[in-house]
């Protein structure tokens, strides 16, 4: 059981994100409450990943701090961000997501209870997109049954994730899925679980759907596929990514 006051910080990488980032960072401030209300205090870091806009400006006018990574990979992101970070446990947040109250009083809940090293949360897409909808749900329940966490949210001990080396620089995306795996074996090692939370998804923006053709994701995940994932390892074919369409 984990009694004492625990620092979070709260991590989102952020690549050209002025449409989204202020409400984002809002949301955050305000499921943040959640851990005020433990008695424990929260750090709000923002990684600007070389972005061409307004994101920093606009994440240091709500109130963030703002650390710089020059090359574009969330994976670097994240590790940025996070090597800035003082707190005892890490939240790494999407800039295109929005957590709950309730979602960060679940984190508390297992922080506090103990014996978790790390954990993840089901997600759930703005809008009504049925096809999307069971996409996801088939996601969720991957998710559940293999204890993968989502990019767009992942909960950890920070000791461990430096214990283990943060996320793998080597890949443009999929990283969480590889995070997901190192920690479960570090918990493991240690009699420590990796928990995904369901009751309170994360909601996430739809915006993959308008600003990318089905082709255009189904291209990726064939070719992924056939070539044992060697395109997570290059930034030209992790283009939902990183060509920069918001």
């Amino acid at each position: 059981m984990v009694e004492s006051a625990v620092k979070i910080s709260v991590v989102v990488p952020a690549f050209n994100e002025e449409k989204l980032i202020a409400e984002t960072l809002r949301s955050i401030r305000a499921a943040s409450r959640s851990f005020a209300e433990a008695g424990w205090e929260t750090e709000l870091i923002v990684c600007d990943n070389n972005s061409t806009d307004r994101t920093a400006e606009l994440a240091r006018a709500e109130g963030a701090t703002v650390v710089f990574e020059p090359v574009n990979q969330i994976a670097r992101a994240r590790n940025a961000g996070a090597a800035a970070a003082t707190g005892e446990w890490l939240i790494f947040i999407d800039a295109d997501s929005q957590p709950s109250a309730e979602l960060f009083a679940a984190v508390a809940q297992v922080i506090r209870r103990g014996g978790v090293i790390a954990g993840g949360s089901t997600v759930r897409l703005e809008g009504s997109y049925p096809v999307a909808k069971l996409i996801t749900r088939g996601w969720n329940l991957l998710s559940r049954l293999n204890r993968w966490a989502a990019g767009s949210f992942v909960f950890c001990e920070t000791a461990a994730f430096r214990e283990i080396g943060g996320f793998n620089q080597e890949l443009f995306a999929s990283e969480e899925l590889d995070l997901s795996q190192r920690l479960k074996r570090l918990g493991r090692s240690t009699g420590r679980r990796f928990v995904i939370l369901h009751k309170h998804p994360l909601v996430t923006s739809a915006r993959k759907l308008h600003l990318y053709t089905p082709w255009e994701h189904l291209r990726f995940l064939a070719k992924t596929v056939l070539v044992g994932g060697r395109t997570l390892k290059s930034r030209e074919e992790c283009l939902t990514w990183y060509d920069g369409r918001r």
